[in-house]
């Protein structure tokens, strides 16, 4: 059965501050989750990644209110206390289940954290909240958990496909897959022209298998002509090691320790291409809502041409066009008419009455300075000859000898100068 991965560091780190639990929870049907994650700790302090992104100006433009973003991944936790507000987040569809079931219980977090970081509304004393925070959360559950056995989930591809398919029918206008593939999946590859139909964006994070840079390696649904393929950066600004490599990677973004709610209540830290992605998805849904008029291609296209160099290069196999920013996303004017092509460059036709004037002035700026230079020269010959001669005659052409120094040496002399202090005694 060919399958696919969601596209995730195994692993977290714990946040090092005060636990909080709380009893409110998107509590899973009976049966379910019998290994689930913990509550963690809440994060505090702003986080690096929204510090970088600065998204508190991009707000004064647009929160991204009522534009839905579907989240197909492991389903999202609805009582996380940045995501519980009424209506943040919908009743979605779990696909891993029989059964009518709702997407809003999480057993892994890893659906949860990707939700949040588009969408996380403000907390007091909390200052982790995601890209979009008045953007509506559609969760789709495609997979238990993002990581089983140390070894990433298995997704069957139909799954995928009909998780893209009822996002759009139930109208998502932002799609974000955390998830990849090395292969090709027709099923996957048709959902996704028909979301497009639709008018639909979709973001989707190119994956974590890179080891090196001499391995090509493919990656889907990323590649598909017009899905906007996300790297990661750690908070240096440079591409995280493991993201991989390719044509298929238009931005970038913080992917690299970035804080995410957990299942239950509070936070912790994730890596990976799957968390770069919600915040290219987060800012889709700023564009949707700033510009609601803009079609799903023109705001791919807007996102890409307003990204900010990466600090860590401007190699587009590694950061594609760049890191995705928000303010500039919302804020910048782009004129979409294409670009007007520049006229050739036609070369005058020689004036031939002007080429000879040129020649002429140049014929006698050169004569002149070759006779200044023979008259020169001839006055130097001729002043040199004229001291010679005088010396010649005063001495009657004999040859004179340097005069000897004298035997004893003469007293020294202090040099003729002013001196800042009491010149010294002169000898007796």
């Amino acid at each position: 059965m060919t399958v696919l991965r969601v596209a995730t560091i195994a692993g977290t780190v714990a946040a090092a501050v005060a636990c909080v639990v709380t009893s409110a929870y998107g509590a899973p049907p009976a049966g379910l989750c019998q290994n689930a994650d913990p509550a963690r700790p809440v994060v505090r302090q702003l986080p690096w990644a929204q510090q970088t992104l600065d998204l508190p100006r991009t707000w004064r433009h647009s929160t991204g209110a009522g534009v839905v973003v579907a989240v197909i991944d492991s389903g999202v936790d609805s009582d996380h206390p940045q995501l519980r507000a009424g209506g943040k987040i919908m009743p979605g569809r779990n696909l891993v289940e029989p059964g009518d079931l709702p997407a809003t219980f999480d057993c892994d977090s890893h659906g949860t954290a990707v939700a949040s970081i588009v969408a996380a509304r403000a907390t007091k004393g909390v200052g982790f909240r995601g890209v979009a925070p008045d953007a509506v959360v559609l969760p789709v559950r495609i997979a238990e958990r993002a990581v089983v056995d140390g070894q990433a989930e298995q997704i069957e591809p139909t799954t995928v496909a009909t998780a893209i398919r009822y996002a759009t029918e139930q109208g998502a206008s932002v799609i974000n897959l955390s998830l990849s593939s090395h292969r090709d999946h027709t099923v996957i590859r048709e959902a996704i022209v028909y979301a497009q139909s639709q008018d639909v964006v979709i973001v989707a994070s190119v994956g974590n298998d890179q080891d090196d840079r001499s391995t090509p390696l493919r990656s889907y649904p990323a590649a598909y002509k017009g899905v906007l393929g996300v790297g990661a950066i750690d908070a240096s600004g440079v591409r995280v090691s493991s993201s991989q490599l390719g044509t298929y990677v238009d931005l970038s973004a913080p992917g690299g320790a970035v804080v995410g709610a957990t299942r239950r209540a509070g936070h912790t830290y994730f890596s990976g291409t799957s968390f770069a992605t919600p915040f290219v998805a987060g800012t889709a849904a700023l564009v949707r809502a700033a510009y609601p008029g803009l079609t799903a291609d023109q705001v791919a296209r807007r996102l890409v041409a307003t990204a900010s160099p990466a600090r860590g290069g401007s190699d587009e196999l590694e950061y594609g066009a760049g890191v995705v920013d928000p303010y500039r996303a919302v804020t910048e004017d782009l004129d979409a008419a294409p670009p007007v092509p520049l006229r050739p460059m036609v070369r005058p036709t020689p004036d031939p009455v002007e080429q000879a004037r040129i020649a002429f002035q140049e014929k006698r700026i050169s004569t002149a300075f070759v006779s200044i230079s023979i008259v020169l020269l001839l006055a130097t010959l001729v002043l040199v000859a004229s001291v010679v001669i005088r010396r010649g005659r005063r001495q009657q052409w004999v040859a004179s000898r340097a005069v000897e120094p004298s035997a004893q040496r003469d007293k020294d002399e202090p040099p003729d100068q002013l001196f800042l202090f009491p010149p010294p005694k002169a000898e007796s």
